[in-house]
């Protein structure tokens, strides 16, 4: 009985843990500026949902309410009647962008990871001067880019095609400077030992690469959703069955500035919704997996 106490006693911590140093007055004063930030950050898209969901009467109040009154979805309603009157289906529009959004946001982070991976693990000539245009072209805004993508795609006769969303999205700098970011914190002796149980290359990047930088690539998916289910791609898109939802939404929103007030605060809550659901789908896997993934070479 004594030494079974002498092994539990042995397993006891010999360090304690450190409390913080602050006060508790300290503690609410740092939360009550997060609870400021939190409020700042949440009442646009409260505001937004909220004006989606007023009568057209409370729209138009003085002064302007927060939270609607006497709630209702006609705003949604009438956006998807005058939707329905148009001689391309809504759901060719949603299509559209779905497929854009989809292709282009897998392209993207295929494309930046193998690129990443041979730039972070692999010396050849030219490499560092290639990320250091990669690095340049982050300075570089899309109103910038705009005339030679559009120059690009027009010698490729990609104009009026899905490719020509597509296309520019797969070359988009910052997932390849993302990647090669995370890529390059991965220990080389982590990979040679995967050789040497006779794992490939394809292997290797597969299985071991891309889960250790998932959150480089789900932070990736969310810039690259918010920005391919928001373009309207009206320079490269001409045909009417091939345009954006995000344009048809914009067209319908603009005609009758009054009597569609209501359909436009209806238009700003379908185009953000997208992002805002990919977003808080993958938070909790980004946090998670950045407090799990270090790696000491």
């Amino acid at each position: 009985m004594g030494k079974y106490k002498t092994q539990k006693a042995y397993r006891k911590p010999l360090i304690k843990r450190r409390k913080p140093n602050r006060s508790v007055g300290g503690d609410i004063g740092i939360y009550f500026v997060l609870f400021l930030f939190a409020i700042a950050m949440v009442f646009p898209l409260v505001f937004a949902v909220s004006s989606a969901l007023k009568p057209l009467d409370e729209l138009f109040r003085f002064p302007p309410t927060i939270f609607a009154r006497n709630p209702s979805f006609d705003n949604f309603s009438d956006l998807f009647v005058t939707m329905s009157k148009s001689w391309v289906t809504f759901s060719r529009y949603v299509f559209n962008t779905i497929f854009s959004t989809v292709v282009g946001t897998v392209g993207h982070i295929m494309l930046a990871s193998l690129a990443a991976f041979v730039l972070a693990k692999y010396d050849f000539p030219g490499g560092k001067t290639f990320f250091t245009i990669v690095v340049t072209a982050l300075m570089f805004s899309g109103y910038v880019t705009g005339i030679p993508n559009y120059i690009i795609m027009s010698k490729l006769n990609m104009i009026d095609t899905y490719w020509a969303i597509i296309i520019p999205a797969f070359a988009a700098p910052m997932g390849l400077f993302l990647m090669k970011q995370f890529m390059e914190g991965i220990p080389m002796s982590l990979i040679e030992a995967a050789k040497l149980d006779g794992a490939g290359i394809g292997r290797i990047f597969m299985t071991i690469i891309l889960p250790l930088v998932k959150p480089a690539w789900l932070t990736l998916m969310i810039f690259d959703i918010q920005a391919l289910w928001n373009a309207d791609a009206k320079m490269y898109i001409y045909s009417e069955e091939k345009k954006m939802l995000t344009y048809a939404l914009q067209q319908i929103s603009s005609g009758n500035l009054i009597a569609r007030t209501g359909q436009t605060a209806a238009v700003m809550v379908v185009t953000m919704v997208v992002p805002i659901l990919a977003f808080m789908l993958s938070e909790s896997q980004v946090l998670e997996t950045m407090a799990s993934s270090g790696l000491k070479d």
